[in-house]
């Protein structure tokens, strides 16, 4: 149970909060602190610190107004100082991550009276890599002939004159220390192209054998954050530590308390890690470059006869892997049955998937083939990489340490590329255990301005294994939290998507907003149902103007890009000039003039698609009327969606009804949700589909939604 120490410092922390910033407490502020402090406070722990109870998982579904940072810091600081372990905040967004950590946790240090550190992580690319800038500042025939350690293909580098005067700066102010080397720090926007010539990835970084690591921009960042209380970074980094087994950037998991915001998003970024994939022409096309890479190695360096052999030996496993590769590829051509998906006038993309996930036996045969092949060319990679490591300490006899140190780079990225494609051919090489989610496996064929590939893929369909086995199981404690967790009232879609531990505490904790006194949902009469695009788009054309001509903001969100651009160009020029179409500028860019056009006396509104019905404030005149085109139902025509769907229907499920309709619930809600963001906020919602009540599921979406007061023509 949580000790009367804490529990005092946590009230007097909220106290002090609410006093400071002169704030009311809020009924679902003050339940998400108890619940998230009698979860963690809850966790038994030997003389080591280490967790001996069962997972300590706590989700809290809380809506925009809830002050959902303030709700989980007050609760989890003082636990995670008193347990002497780091709190690790994760968001999926940009935007939530610069509030944090430049305004909410600020403030909380400021008014609560509780004393922490503050540390920003983030992933290696983000930082310059100073090994990299050295050789590029050689002469070039020097950096061409270093560069091409560095990438895949046969080219030089050649610098102009303003990517050479950019890096000489950068130079010159990592050297006066006015610079860290961190990208999102330099004064002005680096090009991306530019800014990829300066970093390297994990496999390319020699660590503490490197001769600037002492200077590195990224170690002394990491360094910075074994002392801190509170780290913020995103959750694809969390993840990414999490799948190295943790501590590599961040402190292990048995000593974090995990805090991941905008949680309805864990379990598909949990997919996306664990996702696979080899274009078979690009992989063909670099095992013949990497071919001539070890080639000209041996050909230009003295090696002792051990490691001379491995690169000798890794040299006839590509060879061999060309062969077999070729093989496959003719194999999937004559398996497959593909289907459009895509097509435009440079070209077009055909899909097949695998039913079911599974694959022929004569492929299964030849992926194991392809698998024991990279399987040894990781192998004999590893060893060299191994050795040329030992190498740059001057450990190897007959190895010269700058050749190590320039060699290092090709063969680690060697390395990295051969083991992501070793685990594409073990899924593919392996038969899913019964009664288990499958792994889905499809090909695409790509044609693009003449150009042609394919590509062999796979993917996990429900995160739930992978996060019990690195994040629930291995952390001291995890909270999840996001105004969407539920859906059509429960949990249940959460807890089969991520995997929950059976005890998880999960909770849905009341907004301070009003919402039946401050917005209407309407749903207007209509003759066309969204099945006849053409007919509905001619309606909301007709109905537009009249729901958007009293407001100063609105927010207009499109299924279909098409149905967005018909609309658009449907409207009259009076009204038409009115709207801003996300696809013309960046969401920061959108945003910003869209108030700029309201805060001078304008109207303005914005057409967007299902990335704007998230993630984005607009509050008071801002937005006072969103509408919605129609019900946001996903198609599953996407391989890990329509594999989900399969394995939902074989268990003797309903797919539209488990799966589709509780999506559809979770959209609706964060698409209504972009009109109240503050308690004074007031105005309209409507909804241009009838379908909402005049089918049975109609009725089950609405309830789902906020207590809005209703009107149904």
């Amino acid at each position: 149970m949580l000790n009367s120490e804490i529990k005092t410092t946590i009230q007097t922390a909220y106290s002090a909060f609410l006093k400071g910033k002169q704030l009311n407490a809020r009924l679902g502020q003050r339940l998400m602190i108890a619940e998230i402090a009698n979860t963690l406070g809850s966790i038994e722990q030997d003389d080591s610190g280490k967790r001996t109870s069962d997972p300590a998982v706590c989700v809290i579904e809380a809506g925009t107004g809830t002050g959902k940072t303030v709700g989980y810091c007050l609760a989890s600081i003082p636990v995670a100082k008193a347990m002497d372990k780091t709190l690790v905040i994760a968001t999926a967004t940009v935007a939530l991550q610069e509030q944090i950590i430049n305004k909410d946790l600020p403030e909380i240090s400021q008014h609560s009276g509780l004393n922490f550190s503050i540390g920003l992580a983030k992933g290696r690319r983000r930082y310059l890599c100073l090994q990299k800038l050295n050789f590029l500042l050689q002469s070039t025939q020097s950096a061409s002939a270093t560069m091409a350690l560095f990438h895949d293909g046969d080219f030089a580098i050649d610098l102009d004159k303003d990517a050479q005067k950019l890096y000489e700066e950068m130079l010159g102010d990592i050297a006066s220390s006015r610079w860290s080397g961190d990208r999102d720090s330099w004064p002005v926007a680096v090009d991306d192209e530019q800014w990829q010539q300066l970093t390297v990835t994990h496999a390319q970084c020699s660590g503490r054998r490197c001769p600037h690591f002492s200077n590195c921009s990224f170690y002394q960042a990491r360094g910075t954050l074994d002392n801190v209380d509170v780290i913020v970074a995103n959750h694809d980094l969390v993840l990414s530590d999490l799948m190295l087994g943790g501590g590599a950037v961040l402190p292990p998991p048995k000593d974090c308390i995990y805090i991941f915001d905008e949680g309805h998003h864990l379990p598909d970024k949990a997919i996306g890690h664990f996702a696979c994939e080899t274009r078979l022409a690009d992989m063909g096309l670099w095992l013949e470059h990497s071919t001539r890479q070890l080639k000209k190695m041996v050909e230009q360096h003295s090696f002792p006869d051990n490691i001379g052999g491995w690169f000798e030996r890794l040299s006839g496993k590509y060879k061999e892997l060309i062969s077999d590769q070729t093989l496959m590829r003719e194999a999937l051509m004559s398996a497959a049955e593909f289907r459009l998906e895509e097509e435009t006038e440079f070209g077009r993309v055909l899909l097949y998937r695998f039913p079911r996930g599974v694959i022929p036996e004569a492929l299964r045969e030849l992926a194991g083939r392809l698998k024991v092949g990279f399987n040894a060319s990781v192998d004999l990679a590893d060893r060299i990489v191994t050795e040329l490591k030992s190498a740059m300490n001057d450990e190897v006899a007959g190895v010269d340490r700058q050749h190590a140190e320039q060699m290092f780079p090709v063969v680690g990225m060697m390395l990295s590329r051969l083991q992501n494609t070793l685990s594409l051919w073990e899924f593919w090489s392996i038969v899913d255990p019964e009664g288990e989610p499958p792994l889905t496996r499809w090909l695409r064929w790509t044609e693009y301005r003449g150009n042609q590939e394919l590509v062999v893929s796979s993917s996990l369909i429900l995160a739930g294994k992978l996060l019990k086995q690195h994040l629930w199981n291995t952390a001291y404690g995890v909270v999840v939290t996001s105004a969407t967790l539920t859906a059509l009232g429960e949990f249940d879609r959460y807890r089969m998507r991520a995997g929950l531990p059976e005890d998880a505490n999960c909770q849905k904790v009341p907004s301070p907003f009003s919402h039946g006194d401050a917005a209407v949902l309407s749903v207007p009469r209509l003759l066309a149902d969204p099945s006849d695009a053409k007919k509905h788009t001619e309606e909301i054309i007709e109905q537009l103007p009249a729901l958007i001509g009293k407001v100063k903001g609105a927010l207009v969100l499109f299924s279909s890009r098409r149905q967005m651009h018909d609309v658009h160009c449907g409207l009259i020029d009076e009204w038409r000039d009115r709207v801003m179409l996300q696809d013309d500028y960046t969401k920061q860019e959108l945003i910003r003039l869209h108030k700029k056009t309201i805060d001078e006396g304008g109207c303005s509104v914005i057409f967007g698609l299902a990335s704007l019905a998230e993630g984005i404030d607009l509050p008071g005149v801002y937005c006072e009327h969103v509408i919605i085109a129609k019900i946001p139902f996903s198609v599953p025509d996407d391989p890990v969606g329509a594999a989900l769907s399969e394995w939902v229907e074989s268990r003797g499920g309903n797919p539209f009804m488990e799966i589709t309709v509780p999506d559809a619930a979770i959209r609706l809600v964060q698409a209504s949700g972009r009109l109240l963001r503050c308690e004074n906020d007031t105005g309209r919602i409507t909804v241009m589909d009838r379908r909402l009540v005049t089918r049975r599921y109609g009725q089950t979406l609405l309830n789902s939604m906020p207590a809005y007061r209703r009107e149904i023509a």
